[in-house]
């Protein structure tokens, strides 16, 4: 089954259960790649789907972050409801190690030795996760190598 059929499932699930919460986080996910696809003119492939899904993570992470700052709990807490419905759809996240050796790997491979060599690595690296580690801790990892 690929995600968007498990969105599908997971929404008529949802709706029959009562559940308000996921059911509008889903679809307001669903929305979101028909939005993408349809500005693309193509129907998109799970990996396509899991870009969508953590840009809408990162929405969350980012909503959290200045509901927090401007004194809204109870707003930070629907978002932070919302962003573990989300990320319950993304592949299995990679742990730090993993990717910490994955990182070295592909520097060694690309022979790259500093900061300037990132976007060769980024490259590289990128189709290697498919949407199992954050990109902003990639990129984190990466640069603290190249250094």
């Amino acid at each position: 089954m690929d995600v968007k059929e498990k969105l599908n499932e997971d929404l008529k699930a949802a709706m029959k259960a009562g559940d308000a919460l996921k059911t509008s986080t889903v679809r307001m996910l669903k929305a979101a790649i028909n939005n993408a696809e349809m500005a693309k003119k193509v129907s998109f492939t799970d990996e396509e789907v899991f870009r969508v899904i953590a840009a809408s993570i990162k929405q969350r992470r980012d909503s959290i972050e200045q509901y927090k700052k401007g004194n809204r709990p109870e707003l930070a807490a629907q978002e932070e409801a919302e962003l573990v419905i989300l990320q319950s759809y993304l592949p299995a996240q990679m742990s730090e190690e993993e990717l910490r050796a994955l990182v070295a790997r592909v520097i060694a491979e690309t022979g790259a030795g500093a900061v300037k060599d990132m976007g060769k690595v980024m490259g590289k690296l990128m189709p290697l996760l498919k949407g199992r580690a954050e990109n902003s801790l990639v990129s984190s990892i990466v640069k603290e190598n190249l250094k």
